[in-house]
């Protein structure tokens, strides 16, 4: 696959948490070639098998975003809405936004709000003369998501929106598509709800029951001025191997075993610890009688803006990785 092209086509599809059908079409005409088997389930998570004979492993990559869902269409035809995941204040105000139809709308706050803008403050401007206009381009509970096309950045550097967790999804699409020889029976699964409480995770993880489970998502660093040591990743440093996050506590045992086969294949990685913010790990760690659980980042700053920014010399790190864990043998646990 083509890193960029790729990457781009993910990041523009539209996959808003609750409305994901966009992208899990595209992540399915991807995951096809490469799977033995592939089907949605009833909360719609993309669960792509390739048969081994070893312990079941599944891997999650959350394929939703956060974004907008439009509340209240007023009389002049202006839009008030409601937030799909975590959004602060100015990664909204003068962005953006496309709806799944594909009407855009422009973010903006109250002319009296323009310094202490709240949510509550902002409305989207779909560009219509009124309400009748408006419920012609829109309706409500429509979801709308950035519009930020992915940019190239320095050397190996990329940027734009939905790097959380689109480059996740990568991630998983190019292992799939490198894995020659699974010595487990692998599941990928590309999640769902991932940004409104890792509501997908839990009932996926319920239905394959398996042996180990591994998030493969994004990971804030501790890298830019003025950063306040909430993690522990550096951009370009290599795949982060979670250790915990507010979500989980990761099997040691994993952990261990993933920094091992990192330094037997002479792949670059780098701790991750987290005091904010969780993966899909978490509702994984606790089905059933508790899984075998860890985590695979990839850091990326800005995240949940509209401006994320990861090095692909990270996502070729943490590819390897999973390539290298498919294709060893696990001990079933």
């Amino acid at each position: 696959m083509d890193t960029f092209e790729v990457l781009s086509k993910l990041t523009a599809a539209h996959g808003v948490s609750g409305d994901e059908g966009e992208i899990r079409s595209l992540i399915r005409t991807l995951a096809e070639p490469y799977a033995d088997e592939i089907y949605e389930d009833v909360m719609g998570n993309l669960i792509v098998r390739k048969k081994g004979s070893g312990a079941k492993v599944l891997f999650a990559a959350h394929m939703d975003s956060i974004g907008l869902v439009a509340t209240n269409i007023d009389t002049d035809g202006f839009v008030r809405f409601a937030t799909l995941g975590g959004f602060a204040v100015p990664d909204l105000v003068d962005q953006t936004f496309r709806f799944a139809n594909g009407a855009y709308a422009l973010c903006c706050p109250k002319e009296d709000k323009l310094e202490s803008a709240k949510k509550r403050d902002l409305y989207l401007d779909v560009g219509a003369k009124d309400e009748t206009e408006a419920k012609e381009l829109i309706a409500v509970g429509d979801t709308a998501a950035y519009v930020s096309p992915l940019k190239r950045l320095g050397s190996s550097r990329i940027s734009g929106c939905y790097l959380d967790n689109r480059i996740g999804c990568l991630a998983l699409l190019q292992a799939l598509e490198g894995i020659k020889h699974p010595a487990n029976d692998l599941y990928f699964v590309f999640t769902v709800q991932e940004e409104v409480g890792t509501r997908g995770a839990k009932p996926a993880a319920f239905g394959i029951d398996p042996d180990y489970g591994i998030a493969v998502d994004v990971t804030c660093p501790d890298d830019v001025p003025g950063s306040e040591h909430d993690g522990t990743t550096y951009l370009g440093k290599g795949a982060a191997i979670k250790i915990m996050d507010r979500s989980v506590i990761c099997s040691a045992a994993l952990v261990r075993s993933l920094n091992e086969l990192a330094k037997e294949r002479n792949i670059p990685v780098q701790q991750d610890i987290l005091s904010c913010g969780g993966t899909d790990a978490g509702p994984i760690r606790t089905t059933r009688g508790g899984v075998m659980t860890g985590g695979i980042s990839i850091p990326c700053r800005y995240t949940h803006s509209a401006l994320e920014l990861c090095d692909l010399a990270d996502l070729d790190a943490c590819v390897r990785l999973i390539t290298a864990f498919c294709e060893k043998e696990q001990p079933r646990v």
